[in-house]
């Protein structure tokens, strides 16, 4: 078995083959992930890298970041939406990338709670757009990047993101020569809007911390071991598999509060306190990797879990999702919801009765 280590390093005979001399595109590519993605494929020598991002500011921070460090990198930029197929289809067909790791999303659940027709026009439509066309260009690879909150999920951010693990693995149905795979990520401590940065910015100004519930819990994973599961699973993938980093414990909230608090050189509760203001709609106390349904299963990673989740018709899937889409795009907001909700919840085909089986 080949010998890991606990920061996710790449075998580099592997990372060699699904990258050196490839072009890869990378979604959402002037974000946290996104960008820590780009500086890590980089030194593996790809022909091109494609930095995709609707943030015109972004992109160019994560281009700028690339030509520095290295210069012997083509690193390109692409400004588009991944909803506009018409645009994402230009770029693909003419960079023909090999791997497609797709990362752009709308992420931050109380917001989406507030508008979730974007959710979905972002978060379900944008997969189906890059999903569909990494296999009609040819596309080697297909990542998804989802969460721990597609499982099991009681927020919109999250019932989006589990469908798009289902579209994903459908899509291997349809594209057989592309293998698809998604990755679970738990909270990602100092990207964008997580809880760190704002943690530390109550504390710069004096408190209190602001938690949500004095029980509440969250995995937790850095910047770069994101990234790192994403190629490390990539070199592992056969098409069609969920893959989930083995993150420990769940980490109580308040506690990751009072020691951000201690690391400022301040007590908590004495110079700055912590005030309870309750779970936001959608949020749950403590989040999970998998259901038991469908159990774990080890990779040769001692980091790395997978787990098979695949649609017995996967085209009637896509259909549904595809309507969903539409229903958003028309602002039938209630019966958008409703549908989500039933496509995220869905038995398994043996299981099924025939009023889901309707709904597909």
């Amino acid at each position: 078995m080949k010998e890991w280590t606990k920061t996710l390093d790449l075998d580099p005979l592997r990372a060699q083959a699904l990258i050196a001399g490839r072009c890869v595109l990378v979604t959402g590519a002037g974000g946290s992930i996104g960008g820590e993605l780009c500086r890590q494929i980089a030194p593996w020598g790809p022909r091109r890298l494609v930095v995709l991002d609707h943030s015109e500011n972004g992109a160019l921070s994560t281009h700028q970041a690339l030509c520095h460090r290295h210069p012997e990198v083509e690193s390109v930029i692409a400004i588009g939406s991944v909803r506009d197929r018409v645009r994402m289809e230009h770029l693909l067909r003419r960079h023909r990338p090999e791997l497609i790791i797709h990362a752009a999303a709308h992420k931050h659940l109380p917001l989406m709670e507030e508008a979730p027709e974007e959710a979905v026009k972002n978060n379900v439509g944008g997969t189906l757009v890059m999903a569909d066309l990494a296999g009609e260009i040819g596309c080697e690879h297909f990542v998804f990047i989802s969460t721990d909150k597609a499982v099991n999920p009681s927020c919109v951010m999250g019932r989006t993101k589990r469908l798009g693990e289902r579209m994903v693995s459908a899509m291997s149905q349809r594209h057989p020569g592309t293998r698809y795979l998604s990755v679970r990520f738990g909270n990602v401590l100092g990207s964008a809007g997580s809880v760190v940065p704002l943690f530390r910015q109550q504390i710069a100004l004096g408190g209190p911390v602001q938690v949500t519930h004095p029980e509440v819990t969250r995995y937790f994973m850095t910047i770069p071991e994101a990234a790192g599961l994403v190629l490390a699973a990539c070199t592992m993938a056969r098409g069609g598999e969920i893959f989930v980093l083995d993150m420990g414990e769940p980490i109580p909230i308040v506690r990751l509060a009072e020691q951000l608090i201690r690391l400022s050189g301040l007590q908590p509760y004495r110079d700055i306190g912590i005030v309870f203001t309750g779970l936001r709609p959608g949020e749950k106390l403590h989040e999970e990797l998998y259901t038991h349904d469908c159990p774990l299963k080890d990779t040769d990673h001692p980091r790395i879990k997978a787990l098979w989740d695949s649609p017995a018709d996967g085209e009637a899937l896509l259909r549904a999702a595809a309507e969903l889409c539409r229903l958003a795009q028309q602002g039938r907001v209630e019966k958008m919801q409703r549908r989500l909700k039933d496509l995220c919840t869905l038995q398994p085909a043996a299981h099924r009765t025939a009023g889901e089986t309707a709904l597909l």
